[in-house]
């Protein structure tokens, strides 16, 4: 399995994740206007909190759907190990 392999990605599930992450990129962009007009700091971490909750959740799919095709995929064609490495690799990332 090699890095920067491109895999077709069904199209409901790609736009799914284009979805969030434009809203993400929408929160973020109100986090800099509230950064900006001096707003409480308690509620600034909340947006940002609400941010990485969404990224995580939109992490976890992307990694649902490559585990689900690429990784099993790898494994039926013998090269599991391999895949598994790298899965634990990533997984080691977000821990």
């Amino acid at each position: 399995m090699e890095h920067g392999h491109i895999v077709q990605v069904p199209n409901k599930e790609k736009e799914n994740a284009l979805s969030r992450l434009k809203k993400i990129e929408g929160q973020v962009r109100g986090i800099q206007k509230m950064i900006e007009q001096d707003r409480y700091c308690p509620d600034i971490l909340v947006q940002i909190s609400a941010v990485q909750s969404a990224l995580t959740k939109v992490a976890m799919q992307i990694l649902e759907g490559h585990t689900r095709g690429c990784v099993a995929r790898a494994i039926r064609e013998g090269h599991g190990d391999e895949a598994i490495e790298e899965l634990m690799a990533v997984f080691r990332r977000f821990s």
